[in-house]
């Protein structure tokens, strides 16, 4: 897939609202031509749309040679995920949650029967760069939320429900991937980025190893 396919964030569509912005500002763009293309980029669905409205202003050519996405697979790559998980979060007729500052490991599994889970990584700390969350839903609901600035995938599929995953690209190469895969059978399995929210965390993944490593040095 092209980048210029990929679906806009509300964090591209600021981006580019803010170079209108300027350009109003500068002269470059009349107070019609200003409220024009705004409203066309609160519209917008992909990024090569987005792009459509300042590829006429020199503040979006700025840096271009650089590439402003680093594609990833639909899927982490084979045996890169252990098939154990890391921890399940189940609700049965209830509603469970796993939010805050939390520590994400490599494999989650959320199972909804007749009830709600809701997993927020929008303050994890991640300490491996690529996360898999098994999301089941049958007669319920698995919401997923992540910061603005990782990647997002999905693969699944709804039987008589909805799975939808917010396909997301981050532009930094050592960003956590967090993949989707799951099934909704009369159900909803719904991930999305969190407006507002950005992993500050990859340096604090980096140090839990360190200081781990140094732990076990000196209980030799």
């Amino acid at each position: 897939m092209r980048a210029s396919e990929l679906r806009a964030s509300d964090a591209e569509r600021d981006r580019v609202a803010d170079i209108l912005r300027e350009a109003l500002a500068e002269g470059r763009l009349t107070a019609d031509e200003h409220a024009e293309r705004v409203e066309g980029v609160l519209h917008a669905k992909t990024v090569g749309e987005l792009e459509v409205f300042i590829r006429d202003l020199p503040a979006a050519h700025q840096g271009a040679a650089a590439p402003g996405y680093i594609p990833v697979p639909p899927r982490p790559v084979p045996g890169a995920i252990p098939h154990d998980a890391d921890a399940n979060v189940v609700a049965v007729f209830s509603s469970a949650t796993r939010k805050g500052r939390w520590r994400a490991g490599r494999r989650l599994h959320a199972y909804a029967i007749f009830g709600t889970v809701e997993i927020d990584l929008s303050e994890a700390i991640f300490e491996y760069q690529h996360v898999v969350i098994k999301a089941i839903s049958v007669f319920g609901t698995v919401d997923v939320r992540v910061p603005e600035n990782i990647s997002l995938r999905g693969t699944g599929g709804g039987v008589l429900g909805t799975f939808d995953v917010r396909t997301l690209d981050s532009i930094e190469p050592d960003a956590p991937v967090v993949y989707i895969d799951g099934w909704a059978v009369l159900g909803t399995v719904d991930a999305r980025p969190k407006r507002g929210k950005t992993v500050a965390d990859i340096l604090d993944r980096v140090q839990y190893k360190v200081d781990k490593a140094l732990r076990k040095h000196f209980d030799r």
